[in-house]
């Protein structure tokens, strides 16, 4: 009942209006929208990437945010000579695939963050999709954050709207942005290794019923495959987490650094987590091939009991089937009801003998 409940809670979160869908942006198939915001509160938006850092750099104060959504090199061309971005973080945003990392070209802080998504499923099988992966790039300077959206989920609206909601926090300028994401995705991974406990809880169970098939491999491997994929996400975000929240920067505010201080906690649990995880996979798969093994030894042993009571008329019709002229009982009256009657009772006698002993 509650695995039921959590499903439908991400459910419903998933049904949220995705306002980063390239689909509504009013300014292109890549630009999502471009808004300033002025002392934390949002002025103008849908406007020019132009018009926008003019109005920022003319009032002296603010930063203008600007999200994207896989734009190829020719629409991100105009983009990095404005906001003058570096080649090399230029070249990661647009062509994705690369680990998180946090780096720094000349007044520009450069990130990358892996985003992550529960794929819902009725029932685990050998197949099932349970973690999808994109990417997310942010340009933080000192009066814009431009960020760059790879992939089919991490829309950034909720944020922005969550945002939005406290001025005070984003009148701190891109650096709080910078933490927000951070905050954001750190979230999700939490949301994620949540859904993927009751995954494993279903497997458990189904190993530990007492009606496991020979399947239930093929499910834990599938699991374990999955949580890697994750683990490839989130683990190596903890570095440049931590360098955020240590190393002086002109663009981080000390203050502003404490919040990563935070994240980086959060996603100390969430590496703590998949670890676990892992470990408890790794014993419930040698809990099931050690069933697995007693099953077959089990059926090796009736297999044999079975063999050994076989073997009874088996000897003793090939004793009598010899056909040597000379034998004892041949020409007797009484001696074929007597030999089944001798067999019949070994056989019973063998297998009453290994019923008590637990082989049949």
């Amino acid at each position: 009942m509650i695995r039921n409940l959590r499903r439908t809670v991400r459910r419903a979160y998933r049904r949220t209006v995705d306002l980063s869908h390239p689909a509504r942006s009013p300014l292109g198939s890549a630009v999502v929208n471009c808004v300033v915001y002025l002392d934390g509160e949002r002025q103008i938006d849908h406007c020019a990437a132009e018009e926008a850092l003019r109005r920022v750099r003319k009032a002296g104060t603010g930063f203008v945010w600007i999200g994207l959504h896989e734009p190829d090199r020719e629409e991100f061309a105009g983009v990095a000579e404005l906001f003058d971005l570096h080649r090399l973080a230029v070249e990661d945003a647009v062509t994705a695939h690369h680990r998180p990392k946090a780096d720094l070209y000349g007044e520009t802080l450069f990130a990358v963050f892996k985003t992550v998504s529960y794929v819902e499923h009725e029932e685990l099988t050998a197949t099932s999709e349970v973690v999808d992966t994109g990417e997310l790039m942010v340009f933080a300077g000192a009066d814009f954050v431009i960020t760059v959206r790879h992939g089919r989920h991490g829309s950034l609206g909720p944020l922005r709207e969550n945002l939005e909601a406290s001025p005070e926090q984003l009148a701190k300028g891109p650096a709080a942005v910078l933490h927000a994401i951070a905050d954001h995705m750190v979230d999700d991974y939490l949301g994620v290794t949540d859904a993927i406990q009751d995954d494993i809880d279903a497997v458990e169970t189904g190993v530990f019923s007492g009606q496991a098939s020979r399947g239930e491999a093929g499910r834990i491997y599938q699991l374990k495959r999955e949580l890697l994929e994750l683990k490839r996400a989130v683990a190596p975000l903890d570095r440049p987490l931590r360098k955020l929240a240590t190393e002086p920067s002109r663009l981080l505010d000390p203050e502003i650094q404490k919040y990563f201080r935070d994240v980086s906690d959060h996603l100390a649990r969430v590496t703590e987590q998949i670890a676990a995880f892992d470990g408890l996979l790794d014993s419930v798969l040698q809990a099931h091939l050690a069933q697995v093994t007693v099953a077959q030894n089990e059926d090796m042993r009736k297999i044999t009991a079975w063999a050994a009571i076989i073997a009874v008329p088996t000897m003793v019709c090939g004793v009598y089937g010899m056909n040597f002229e000379h034998m004892p009982e041949l020409r007797w009256t009484y001696g074929y009801p007597l030999v089944v009657g001798v067999i019949a009772a070994v056989c019973f006698g063998v297998h009453r003998t290994f019923r008590r002993n637990g082989w049949l």
